[in-house]
């Protein structure tokens, strides 16, 4: 069983960087694709970003936020800069062992608690 929690979130303005954090309780992160997920209010969870071998990006964050892994702390970052008032929502850590259809959250075996990010205009 595999234990995520995340943290680094919180408030900030539009335009604003914040970075959040996911720490594993596992000690061989680096053999799952570990992926961020975020949910708004009234809306579905959503893919953002994930990580194995390389890097995968939502559209809607492409180009502003940056997905990478320490494996020797067990821990898995986002960088999010240029942040937009539609970026607010909580934002989930997820483990996966499959390699395939890494954007769909029902391919992830492990999630954290989420960590709430509010992007204010």
């Amino acid at each position: 069983q595999v234990q995520l929690v995340e943290s680094g979130g919180g408030l900030v303005q539009a335009g604003g960087s914040l970075r959040l954090s996911c720490a594993a309780s596992e000690r061989t992160l680096s053999t799952y694709a570990m992926g961020w997920f975020r949910q708004a209010p009234g809306k579905e969870r959503e893919f953002v970003a994930v990580i194995k071998v390389g890097t995968y990006y939502a559209d809607s964050v492409k180009g502003r936020f940056t997905i990478s892994r320490d494996n020797a702390k067990n821990t898995v970052y986002l960088q999010m800069n240029s942040l937009k008032p539609e970026d607010t929502a909580i934002y989930y850590c997820a483990a996966a062992r499959s390699i395939l259809r890494l954007e769909i959250s029902t391919t992830y075996d492990y999630w954290g608690q989420g960590t709430q990010v509010t992007v204010s205009s």
